[in-house]
C-alpha cells in the first residue's frame, strides 16, 4: 500500500507542477512571420493568437489571395512554435515518460 500512496503523491505533485507550467506558458509569447516579415503573428502558450501585424506594402487590393495565404502561413507557424514551446516545458516535467495529453 505504501507504493500506491507514494505514487499518488507523485501524481499530485506532477499535476501541481503542470498547472504552474501552464500558467507560466499563458504569459509567454512567440513571434512568427511570413512573406519575409510582411506578416507577423504573436501567439501565447495557450495557442492563442494575440496579435497580427501586416506591413502596408503587402496589401494589394488586386491580390487579396496572397495576403490571405501569408496570414494563414504566419498563424500556422505561430501556433506550431507555441505548441513546441509548451511541449518543451512539459517534457522537462515529464522527463522521458510518454504520457498522452500532457504535451500541447
Amino acid at each position: 500500500m505504501a507504493g500506491i500512496g507514494k505514487f499518488l503523491k507523485q501524481a499530485q505533485k506532477m499535476q501541481k507542477d503542470m498547472s504552474k507550467i501552464q500558467a507560466e506558458m499563458a504569459g509567454k509569447t512567440i513571434e512568427a512571420t511570413a512573406g519575409g516579415g510582411m506578416v507577423t503573428v504573436i501567439a501565447n502558450g495557450n495557442q492563442e493568437i494575440t496579435s497580427i501585424k501586416i506591413e502596408k506594402e503587402v496589401v494589394d487590393p488586386d491580390d487579396i489571395e496572397m495576403l490571405e495565404n501569408l496570414v494563414v502561413a504566419a498563424i500556422n507557424e505561430g501556433l506550431r512554435k507555441s505548441k513546441e514551446m509548451v511541449s518543451g516545458e512539459m517534457s522537462k516535467l515529464t522527463g522521458s515518460m510518454n504520457i498522452p495529453g500532457l504535451t500541447a
